[in-house]
This record gives C-alpha cells, structure tokens and sequence, in this order.
C-alpha cells in the first residue's frame, strides 16, 4: 500500500481533537477512512477464509435486585433478593465467504480508495490553508 494513506490516517487521528484544523480535516477525510476500514476487513476475511458477524444473543443471568419492604414501624427498607435478569451478549460467528466476490470487491476498494486518496490530500491542504495552526 502506498504511505500516503498512512499519513492521511494520522491526520485522520489528530483531527478526534479540537481545533477547526482539526475537524476540517476530520470531515473532509471521513469517506477516505471509511473506504480504509472496508478494505482492510475484505484483505482480512480473503486472508481467513471466512468473514465475522455478528449477533446479539438473550440470556438469564442470576442477580441481585433491589425490593422495598416495610418494617414494623412504617419505614421503607431497601433489601437485596435474587432474581433472574435478561443479559444481551453479542456473539461473533464465522460466515463463509466467495473468495471470487470478495476478490472483486478488495480490487474496487483499492481503486476507489486511490482517487479518494488524491482528494482527501487535497482537503487536507485546503484545511490547512484555511485553518493555519500557531506554533
């Protein structure tokens, strides 16, 4: 892969911060780092074999939940009795993958991750302009 990606992600990481340099060129970058996360899944799953989902899975859980009772004179008391609860996991599971289709779909990635590239430097440059940072 070429370095000018690895420069544009820095960018990309510095601009989480505040200044208006900063969220230029935060917004101006977005699609190019989207574009770089998918490629980097779909060069992952050609390397497994297979893709990860994900799914979310209900369960009970033995706890402790709060009871309000009252006690010979009148005043509430907070106790502490078991009971069951419903827990959402989320579960990771292998999916097979067309390794033809997921070819394909890295090579358009790649293609279209190089002109996003020449348009995010671009953005960077503006931003910079715009938005010069004092030392």
């Amino acid at each position: 892969m070429i370095r000018k990606p690895a420069l544009l992600l820095l960018f990309a990481f510095l601009a989480g911060c505040g200044t208006e340099q900063e969220r230029c060129i935060s917004r101006n970058t977005h699609e190019y780092r989207v574009l770089s996360e998918l490629l980097t899944e779909t060069e992952a799953n050609l390397a497994r074999g297979y893709a990860w989902e994900e799914r979310e899975v209900s369960r009970m859980e033995l706890d402790y939940c709060p009871d309000y009772v009252r006690d010979k004179d009148g005043r509430v008391r907070v106790i502490q009795r078991s009971c069951w609860r419903d827990v959402i996991d989320t579960e990771r599971y292998r999916v097979p993958i067309d390794p033809a289709a997921e070819q394909r779909r890295r090579d358009y990635l790649a293609e279209k991750l190089k002109t996003e590239a020449t348009r995010a430097e671009a953005a960077v440059r503006q931003c910079k302009a715009a938005y010069p940072e004092e030392g």
